[in-house]
């Protein structure tokens, strides 16, 4: 085990969930703005309409900004986030999927270098030449999608290679499909939003509402497509995902469904009355408050796609907590729960405190804390007040009156389709549970 990353109050968990949450609009802007782009500079092309190449530029300068500089630091957020909560879940991806990130690296490259020389050189090269660079920049920015789409659908369903171990089992198991198809259309929605901001503010306002109209009729087409293509996703879910989020494993799963569905409701609502019916309700006032109700929607949809799957991080390999679940004989991996419950987990911790004695009350208590911490602390706070999941709160409920309560909690933990078992011996559930009861009490 690496070093627990601990993040007071708020929890490893939330900070992910936000930056990834903010990632995804300038992501799949990036993705789905330069389909539209493209579309716009061939009909200004073809019909010789150069008024049109305002928004061109105004809109490629947009995502040259919003999506290379905010959202390329917001990628790199996710990395470093992700890295320091769970290093051993990103270390189990990169071991199975390195080639994949390393073509996905290649094709952003292009994207990098493609959307800097398209911006550049507008109106300096010839027509053809600058749209062909437009299709670089999309086809290149797609199939970035198209691959990490793979690694994300993977962590939820990861199909036949936990039996066989093979890259293309993991990658095209029962999910990817339907979610690859889902992001692609919702792309076209978030990119028809930026696009109407752009148009909003055009100096030529006839031109600018004919294309309120036609991002609109785009955003209509992405939020529709999205929806019956999520659908899709729902019932492709493996049997245990659907139980915790469709059939009421865990009630809260189906709120956030809700709410993400309601969100997005509201934006289709707002392409349709604000973008087709009167575009001059369409402004960067209406526009940017329906990016705020895209990013609660996103963040519940994104919430519920990471509820669904616990217990694991990976899916029938590491559970949440970065304990390998599972045996993977094809990959020689063998199940650390056994070993953890006979060696014992603390005994096993390389980064612990030096002259712990677990025989003294002090000891008990810090080991206990920091055995909480790795075990729980990824999906649970440790402070009452936290905001995800306080373990304080949790456990008030079952209303315990001793330690040994606890301890005998931690033995059904397994029991729950959502929780992982408790992996240690029973100095360890000593040591936890003497520590979980004295945060009830506090």
């Amino acid at each position: 085990m690496y070093p627990f990353w601990e993040v007071p109050f708020f929890t490893s968990g939330i900070v992910i969930a936000l930056i990834a949450t903010f990632h995804i609009l300038p992501c799949h802007l990036a993705t789905g703005a330069f389909w539209f782009l493209v579309y716009v500079e061939r009909k200004a092309v073809q019909e010789g309409r150069r008024e049109l190449m305002e928004f061109v530029k105004r809109y490629s300068m947009l995502i040259l900004i919003f999506c290379f500089v905010i959202g390329s630091l917001s990628g790199v957020g996710i990395w470093y986030a992700a890295t320091v909560a769970s290093p051993r879940g990103i270390s189990g991806l990169i071991h199975n999927y390195v080639w994949g990130w390393a073509t996905e690296w290649v094709f952003f490259v292009i994207e990098i270098a493609s959307i800097y020389v398209y911006y550049y050189t507008l109106g300096k090269i010839d027509d053809k030449s600058h749209l062909m660079l437009g299709w670089l920049y999309a086809w290149a920015a797609w199939i970035s999608m198209i691959i990490i789409t793979g690694i994300l659908a993977f962590m939820l369903s990861s199909g036949k290679w936990i039996e066989t171990g093979g890259f293309f089992d993991g990658f095209f198991n029962q999910t990817y499909w339907p979610q690859l198809l889902t992001r692609t259309a919702f792309m076209f929605g978030i990119a028809g939003v930026y696009a109407i901001i752009v148009a909003s503010r055009l100096k030529n306002r006839a031109v600018g509402h004919e294309l309120i109209r036609t991002a609109s009729i785009w955003g209509i087409a992405g939020m529709i497509g999205g929806a019956l293509f999520g659908l899709w996703y729902l019932f492709s879910m493996p049997e245990h995902a659907k139980e915790l989020g469709l059939q009421g494993g865990l009630p809260y799963l189906k709120h956030m469904l809700w709410a993400a569905g309601v969100c997005y409701a509201v934006v289709l609502a707002w392409f349709f009355l604000c973008g087709l019916v009167r575009p001059k309700l369409a402004g960067p006032v209406s526009a940017i408050f329906i990016l705020f109700i895209l990013f609660l929607g996103i963040g519940a949809g994104e919430g519920f796609r990471e509820g669904v799957r616990r217990p694991y991080i990976i899916d029938q390999y590491m559970y949440s907590n970065q304990i390998i679940a599972h045996d993977l004989p094809a990959k020689g991996v063998v199940s650390e729960i056994e070993k953890y419950q006979e060696a014992g987990f603390w005994n096993s911790l390389y980064f612990r405190p030096e002259n712990c004695d677990l025989e003294t009350k002090s000891g008990r208590m810090q080991a206990g804390r920091l055995i909480a911490l790795y075990q729980c602390g990824n999906c649970h706070a440790l402070d009452r007040f936290g905001k995800m999941r306080p373990l304080p709160t949790l456990l008030q409920n079952i209303a315990p009156e001793s330690p040994e309560d606890i301890a005998d909690f931690m033995d059904a933990l397994g029991d729950y389709p959502f929780m992982p078992p408790f992996a240690g011996d029973d100095k360890d559930k000593a040591a936890i549970a003497e520590y979980l009861f004295s945060i009830i009490r506090r």
